[in-house]
């Protein structure tokens, strides 16, 4: 669900007891609308102003930081560097959170500075205002043409957005509730109602306390149904109230759905939901994987669209070169018609358009009708017959060469697009971009402008339960490196038939326990197109097996013999298998 503002409120609460007193130790900017406050203990306070994602919270993920810090970094960081977090607060039920921090200026005087996160969808934002409340600057700025009712701009005082017409449901006493309910139509959905009247509250909470009212609370009906609406708003107004936040991470197939600040019963056996101690914790499970894919989305776009407009052509050259292949096998007929109009030639004449002849070469002769070029001898039309024939034959056999080679090919980019999927950090890209562009499918850059130089791309590492190492490639020049690097006697992974990282399990000359074996193959399935999936076949086999064929893409090998696992992948696995660093 998006982050209302009553859920707000449990995170604000527990932000409170855990940061407020704390400096400022380092400032950083790893996306375009996410910072990190590094506070005092190694506390990392995530403020992230996603459209989709917007958020506050303590975060435990590791993030990759651009080479240089972006100018709304570095203005956090002349502001903010070495400040002290005075306050935590919520205005009201706003969606927005304000950070007051003490700070030390450039001439030793104490003075006040603010941040403002406000999570508002696709409006939200992170503002930083002085002591007076003016704004010094803010992620994103809001002019006159963007909203005439409300500009974010350096400059001006900062205002809350305008509040909506709406009730406060925690203010909303049982004699407001009532007159709300006798207003409303008899037909209107208690969950519409409750939308419709109260502001802070989201989809999901509305559902779940006109699910809490029961069946009769569906519509509004009967003064049966309406009391039971009522009955469960002010049950659950009394929770909030007295703080009784339980956070609660709803997820289907195993995989993170939604969250809310309460129990969600609503859904029965559709979705579970597991219980967590705090919201931060809870949070970074929830947003791991959507900003994983955040991350491609901003960072590989470039490169989505490249290799994806590169497999189409591929597909579409494949397509078309089956389509002729397809033509060539009809070649016998060709010569067949070049032989029996040259056994007919005695009844012949230039100038005939077709000939009707006996097909000695099928049982019982019968009759076929052969197109010929009037303008043409017969022996002429004979002769051209044979040249489509010949024709169609050495199409074959080229044909036959560059369908591999289109296969081959669409097969590689097709590994690029799952390496993209799995992409993490800048490193990640970075190798990806030189792939691509080593293959000739992105233009070299002639601008004169360096790249930042970046440090050596380093494998996911992990160790089995029996102490092995295992290394995860993260992009098909790594995988390469891995396997060129291993020892002849390590073993090695990969998912069957479909794209996925190569694994090394490193057996430095002992010989790997079965539960290591499994552990590593149910990494390879899990970096894999098979990661979704159920039972995920896996081949292994020692290094010295695997070679990789002259010419051939990055990632791209063969192997024999082999032996071959079936394992289903588990993120828990991954989680509990990774290496500390």
């Amino acid at each position: 669900m998006p982050l209302d503002a009553i859920c707000l409120t449990g995170i604000v609460r527990e932000l409170r007891q855990e940061i407020v007193g704390l400096r400022v130790e380092k400032i950083q900017q790893p996306a375009r609308d996410q910072v990190i406050l590094t506070l005092r203990g190694n506390k990392k306070l995530l403020l992230c102003a996603g459209a989709n994602q917007a958020r506050i919270h303590l975060t435990a993920l590791s993030r990759e930081n651009p080479a240089a810090p972006p100018m709304f970094c570095m203005l956090l960081r002349k502001h903010l560097g070495s400040a002290r977090i005075a306050d935590i607060r919520q205005p009201g039920l706003e969606r927005a959170v304000i950070l007051e921090l003490d700070i030390v200026d450039e001439l030793g005087e104490p003075g006040r500075r603010s941040l403002v996160i406000e999570c508002m969808g696709r409006y939200s934002n992170l503002i930083l205002l002085d002591g007076e409340g003016r704004i010094i600057d803010c992620l994103r700025r809001v002019d006159m043409e963007m909203s005439e009712k409300r500009q974010v701009l350096p400059g001006l005082f900062y205002r809350l957005p305008p509040a909506q017409e709406k009730a406060d449901p925690l203010e909303t006493e049982e004699g407001d509730f009532d007159r709300l309910l006798d207003a409303a139509s008899p037909e209107q959905e208690a969950e519409r109602f409750l939308l419709d009247h109260f502001f802070g509250m989201s989809p999901l909470v509305c559902r779940e306390i006109a699910f809490s009212a029961g069946d009769a609370g569906a519509r509004l009906f009967t003064p049966e149904a309406r009391e039971g609406l009522k009955r469960a708003f002010f049950a659950w107004q009394a929770a909030v109230k007295e703080e009784r936040f339980v956070p609660c991470l709803l997820t289907r197939d195993g995989a993170p759905w939604d969250f809310s600040y309460l129990p969600v019963r609503q859904y029965g056996g559709a979705a579970e939901g597991e219980a967590w101690e705090k919201f931060s914790p809870m949070l970074d499970a929830f947003y791991e994987r959507k900003e994983q894919a955040e991350r491609v989305r901003q960072r590989g776009a470039d490169l989505q669209r490249a290799a994806s407009n590169a497999r189409d052509r591929a597909k579409r050259k494949l397509a078309l070169q089956e389509k002729e292949y397809a033509q060539t096998q009809d070649r016998d007929k060709l010569r067949i018609c070049g032989e029996l109009i040259t056994a007919n030639l005695y009844r012949m004449e230039k100038g005939l358009s077709r000939l009707q002849a006996e097909n000695y070469y099928e049982e019982g002769c019968p009759l076929v009708d052969i197109p010929l070029d009037p303008l043409l001898t017969p022996q002429q039309n004979a002769a051209k017959y044979f040249k489509r024939y010949s024709k169609a034959k050495t199409a074959e056999r080229y044909l036959t060469e560059q369908m591999a080679i289109a296969r081959r090919e669409r097969d590689w980019l097709e590994s690029v697009l799952d390496e993209l999927t799995r992409a993490e950090t800048e490193q990640d890209f970075a190798d990806i971009r030189r792939e691509l562009r080593e293959a000739g499918y992105l233009k070299n850059r002639d601008s004169g402008k360096k790249e930042p130089r970046r440090g050596p791309s380093r494998p996911r590492v992990f160790r089995s339960s029996g102490g092995f190492r295992i290394l995860v490639g993260r992009s098909n020049q790594q995988n390469d490196q891995l396997t060129k690097e291993a020892f002849k006697s390590d073993y090695w992974f990969h998912t069957q038939r479909i794209h996925g990282s190569h694994v090394i399990l490193c057996a430095g000359g002992r010989e790997p326990d079965k539960q290591s074996l499994t552990e590593a193959a149910g990494l390879a399935a899990w970096f894999s197109q098979g990661r979704e999936g159920g039972q995920v076949a896996v081949d292994y086999t020692q290094v010295k097996n695997v070679k990789k064929p002259a010419g051939a893409r990055p990632g791209m090998v063969v192997y024999d013999p082999y032996q071959t696992a079936y394992v289903t992948p588990s993120e828990a696995l991954v989680k509990a298998l990774e290496e500390k660093k």
